[in-house]
């Protein structure tokens, strides 16, 4: 890609425990700017940002103890088994994770920006800002052996936050590129490069 052109913008996506996180250090660690979309959207939930008070009047002042930050534990064990109730969660977040997002696009300075976000491709976000889509694969078991490991969770959460979303094959049919997170760290490195060797070549 020509340094003089119009920044790239990537998303990056991927189901819960396909190790996004991984890849985007990767890219980052390449020479592009990263936007953590899921930490944003912890920021627009804290106390006094714009989603706080509209999901403590949806789901109840119960989920934020003494109107402080609000419980996430709490909050997933709520959405994440209620279709509806996970809905109605995301049509508070994702507007104004969106409006976050588009400012920090474009205010950064490198060549590529890549948005890492498990609702890329759900909450329109690759429509409206990216160039590419950039989803990332692996195996089930090993989605749950993650979620296990580095959230603490049950492999019955684990598995049921894993069924709680669509397929992975319904992402896999809108990539540009996909990343099979399957195998060792060698291998998704070199999968990675030989992506971005082919975007900086644009």
């Amino acid at each position: 890609m020509d340094k003089s052109s119009a920044k790239l913008v990537i998303g990056l996506t991927g189901n819960i425990g396909v190790g996004k996180s991984t890849v985007m250090a990767m890219l980052t660690g390449l020479g592009a700017a990263g936007i953590d979309a899921d930490k944003v959207a912890h920021q627009v939930m804290e106390p006094g940002q714009p989603a706080y008070a509209p999901i403590i009047a949806r789901f109840g002042p119960q989920i934020a103890p003494e109107r402080g930050p609000i419980d996430r534990l709490r909050l997933g064990q709520i959405v994440f088994s209620d279709p509806a109730a996970l809905a109605d969660l995301e049509a508070i977040v994702h507007p104004a994770v969106f409006q976050v997002i588009q400012r920090r696009v474009a205010a950064a300075d490198a060549p590529v920006v890549v948005i890492e976000a498990i609702k890329l491709l759900e909450a329109g976000l690759s429509r409206q800002l990216c160039q590419q889509v950039w989803v990332i694969t692996a195996p089930r078991a090993q989605q749950i052996q993650r979620l296990m490991q580095t959230r603490g969770l049950s492999e019955a959460e684990a598995t049921l936050r894993i069924d709680a979303q669509p397929p992975q094959a319904e992402k896999i049919a809108q990539a540009d590129v996909v990343i099979d997170n399957g195998g060792s760290l060698e291998d998704v490195r070199a999968q990675v490069e030989r992506a971005w060797d082919v975007v900086r070549d644009e």
